[in-house]
């Protein structure tokens, strides 16, 4: 809560880039969670590139038109044995009456960046 209090205030007093932000939390991360956080906003940027990058609680997040679509949670943040890419209330995502919200990320091979890609896609609509 107090990462995100500190983005909220940030946004409002300066002109700094989003992705600046974002890429500078990645740099702060520990090995195995920057190295995943890493490709994944290469591939956010490279593939669904109307997504903004931006901070959420601290974390890489992904927008579109202002709200929170997807994001990075580093396994250390949390004391996890893995981390994390999540998704907010992105309906497009929804098949039955039950569907994942989130993924454990021990690394990415070809076919998670791949299925990584098409779920952002088709979140982003």
């Amino acid at each position: 809560m107090k990462e995100r209090a500190k983005e909220l205030k940030k946004g409002r007093k300066s002109k700094v880039d989003p992705e600046v932000d974002l890429l500078e939390k990645i740099a702060e991360m520990p090995d195995e969670d920057r190295v995943l956080a890493e490709r994944i906003h290469a591939l956010i940027s490279a593939e669904v590139p109307e997504l903004s990058p931006r901070t959420w609680y601290g974390q890489p997040a992904y927008a579109k038109g202002g709200k929170v679509l997807c994001f990075f949670q580093a396994a250390a943040k949390f004391g996890t044995d893995y981390a994390t890419f999540g998704f907010n209330e992105a309906p497009l995502l929804d098949n039955g009456t039950m569907w994942p919200t989130a993924f454990g990320l021990r690394e990415l091979t070809p076919a998670d960046e791949e299925l990584l890609v098409s779920l952002v896609k088709k979140a982003a609509g």
